[in-house]
């Protein structure tokens, strides 16, 4: 044996996912809004003029892969980085590294940072300043939003890439490619897999192609060969090796189920979406896709009649996500007939939907001088922000103006006699404010 076989069982011995991780943009999967012909993030690759920037997305959708293809197309020097695992001196040797690539070689060096989001500020700031003289390209890849968990000083000098989460035909298509390819893929043992298997094993990954990676390769190694030796996957094999059940009934009936299950929460009866709850659910649907749908309907169709349903719908999304199936059914049960048994009101949707319209029509938007930062402008703003009546100095609400002149007397807010909105109402009208 010599060195290129071992260098081949280690090939071997990767995961189906990693062995048919894309190499070039030809190659890669989805996200055709970034990669596209002539698209920015791609004509930024081939000129090898891409700067820093966090790759943002659910897991398995490429974020990673489409690093690693930057990296092989680059003429710069490549460093890859874990934020679970490294500390402040991991960056500063990077830094380090590329200061002398760039001083000796004339030679960019992109740090490739994953779990960005792990980073802590002592972390980021120990970056910030290569990333600012350019010292480094930065590539951040994570799945939490990150305006919300990463430092904005790093954020703002970077530009962020959403990637979705992939269709189920650009999975199925991924792994036909891996079932007949015999260098990386499955092809070598010629199994036969059932297009009903294959739909189900892409319907089930949730966008997440290493998912149904994972899924395929474990239902091929494990089925057993048949008389012939060949190796027959069904639906059923499909089924176990993503432990998830395919749906029993049509794509239609789904739609109808789901319908009839969101119209019951909206229509107040609690046993018609408890039925159709557990219909979707032993029919083999995911129960957090009816949890995500009841903290929706929680805020738009009860709203603020009884705000509490929302803390209850976010409560029960979160217990299932840590106790999981099947007591995780107990307090999504709690949750629907409390949604549906609670006060209703639409005030909330139709005043946000009423917001949102102005926010994007109306330009003439100045903030009245009093309510804006008092940290800078001229002597004559200072002393009209002056003007500012601070409310807990009258008792914890003062008539005055918040809304820009152009939009002054627009009411996006009218609550209703519903529930809680009933009291809210009434408060609103003791002080005089428009209902």
């Amino acid at each position: 044996m010599d060195l290129f076989d071992f260098n081949d069982n280690e090939e071997k011995a990767k995961p189906l996912a990693e062995r048919m991780r894309a190499s070039t943009l030809d190659d890669f999967v989805g996200q055709r809004h970034l990669v596209a012909e002539g698209s920015l993030l791609r004509r930024a690759i081939a000129l090898d003029r891409l700067g820093s920037c966090i790759f943002w997305g659910p897991p398995g959708c490429g974020k990673t892969t489409l690093a690693n293809i930057i990296a092989t197309r680059t003429n710069a020097a490549f460093i890859k980085l874990n934020a679970v695992n490294a500390g402040v001196a991991d960056v500063k040797k990077a830094v380090d590294q590329a200061r002398d690539n760039l001083k000796l070689f004339n030679r960019r060096t992109y740090l490739m940072l994953d779990e960005c989001h792990r980073f802590s500020k002592t972390q980021s700031d120990s970056l910030l300043p290569a990333i600012e003289q350019g010292t480094i390209v930065f590539i951040g890849s994570t799945t939490e939003n990150p305006y919300a968990s990463m430092t904005p000083a790093i954020v703002s000098r970077c530009r962020v890439f959403e990637f979705k989460a992939l269709t189920s035909a650009e999975i199925r298509g991924a792994l036909e490619r891996a079932l007949h390819d015999k260098r990386k893929g499955l092809g070598a043992y010629a199994a036969q897999v059932e297009d009903a298997a294959l739909d189900h094993i892409a319907d089930m990954a949730g966008g997440d192609l290493r998912t149904a990676y994972n899924a395929l390769e474990l239902a091929v190694l494990t089925t057993p060969p048949q008389g012939d030796g060949s190796i027959h996957v069904t639906l059923a094999d499909a089924e176990q090796s993503i432990q998830r059940k395919a749906l029993s009934y049509n794509e239609d009936l789904y739609y109808d189920l789901l319908s009839a299950f969101c119209k019951s929460l909206r229509g107040s009866d609690s046993n018609a979406a408890l039925y159709y709850a557990m219909r979707l659910i032993e029919g083999g649907c995911d129960p957090l896709l009816l949890l995500r749908r009841l903290v929706v309907h929680s805020a738009e169709d009860v709203g603020m009649a009884d705000p509490n349903a929302l803390v209850v719908a976010t409560s029960a999304l979160t217990a299932f996500q840590n106790i999981g199936y099947p007591e995780g059914l107990i307090p999504l049960s709690e949750a629907i007939i409390y949604v549906c048994e609670a006060d209703k009101s639409g005030a909330v949707k139709k005043a946000m939907l009423a917001a949102r319209r102005d926010a994007r029509e109306n330009r003439d938007d100045a903030v009245p001088a009093y309510l804006r930062d008092v940290s800078y402008g001229s002597r004559s703003m200072k002393e009209a922000r002056e003007n500012y009546r601070y409310p807990h100095d009258y008792g914890g609400w003062v008539e005055q103006q918040y809304l820009p002149d152009s939009l002054k007397d627009h009411v996006y807010y009218a609550p209703t006699d519903n529930g809680y909105e009933k009291t809210v109402k009434a408060i609103r009208k003791g002080k005089g404010m428009p209902s």
